[in-house]
C-alpha cells in the first residue's frame, strides 16, 4: 500500500533547500550586523548582501527581530552541543579547553563575528527570557566544571563567578575586534584562548 504525500507537507527536498536557504540568511544577517551594527541594518541590507529582494526574507521571517532571534537560538544550541562534547571527556581542564576553543569557533565561524551577546536588549521581553534563561544555564554549567576542578584539585581556590564572568567576557568580546580579514582563525584564535583563559586556573 503506497502512501501519498500530501501538498502540506513538503517533500525531503524541498526541506533542506529552505533550510540551507534560511541558513544564508541568517549569516548574510549576522554579516551585515557586524558591518552595521544590528539598529543600523534594514532587511534590504540583509537582502543586497544575498542579492534577492527584500520581499524573498518574508517567506522564512516576518521582520528583523524574528531573525535576530533565530540568530541567537542558533548560537544557544551550538553551546548545548559544546557542553555535551565537553562532558564526554575526563578531566576539568581538559573540559574547560575545548568549552573555550569551541566557543571561540562559534563566535567566528557562526555568528561571523557578529556582537550578537550584546544585542539582547533589541529582543521582545519574552524572547529576552528566553534566552536569557538559555545563558544562564549555559553560565552555571560552566562554573559547575570549574568547581569540579577545584574539588579535584585541578584547579586552584577561585571564585568560579568571577572566573567564569572572566571567561566569557573575554571570548565576547572577540566581536569588538575580530575581523575576518584578519591572519588569525578560529582554531589558532581558540588555542591562544584557551592556553590564555586556563593559565590562571591551573594549579601550579
Amino acid at each position: 500500500m503506497t502512501v501519498e504525500r500530501t501538498s502540506a507537507t513538503p517533500s525531503p527536498h524541498v526541506q533542506e533547500k529552505r533550510r540551507r536557504r534560511r541558513a544564508e540568511i541568517l549569516h548574510a544577517a549576522l554579516r551585515t550586523f557586524r558591518a552595521k551594527g544590528y539598529h543600523g541594518t534594514t532587511l534590504d541590507d540583509i537582502a543586497d548582501q544575498l542579492g534577492v529582494r527584500k520581499t524573498a526574507l518574508y517567506h522564512y521571517f516576518p521582520d528583523k527581530e524574528a531573525i535576530l532571534y533565530a540568530c541567537h537560538r542558533e548560537s544557544l544550541t551550538e553551546l548545548s552541543r559544546i557542553l555535551k562534547g565537553a562532558h564526554a571527556l575526563d578531566s576539568a581542564p581538559e573540559q574547560l579547553a575545548y568549552v573555550i576553543r569551541e566557543h571561540v569557533r562559534v563566535m567566528i565561524d557562526t555568528l561571523e563575528g557578529s556582537p550578537l551577546a550584546f544585542e539582547v536588549t533589541a529582543l521582545s521581553p519574552e524572547r529576552q527570557r528566553g534566552v536569557i534563561a538559555a545563558r544562564d544555564r549555559y553560565e552555571r554549567a560552566l562554573r559547575t566544571m570549574i568547581e569540579d576542578g577545584i574539588a579535584a584539585a585541578e584547579f586552584r581556590a577561585v571564585d568560579a563567578k568571577i572566573a567564569v564572568f572572566a571567561i566569557l567576557g573575554a571570548i565576547n568580546w572577540i566581536a569588538r575586534w575580530y575581523s575576518p580579514e584578519g591572519s588569525l582563525r578560529a582554531p589558532e584564535l581558540g588555542g591562544q584562548f584557551a592556553d590564555h583563559l586556563l593559565g590562571g586556573l591551573t594549579c601550579r
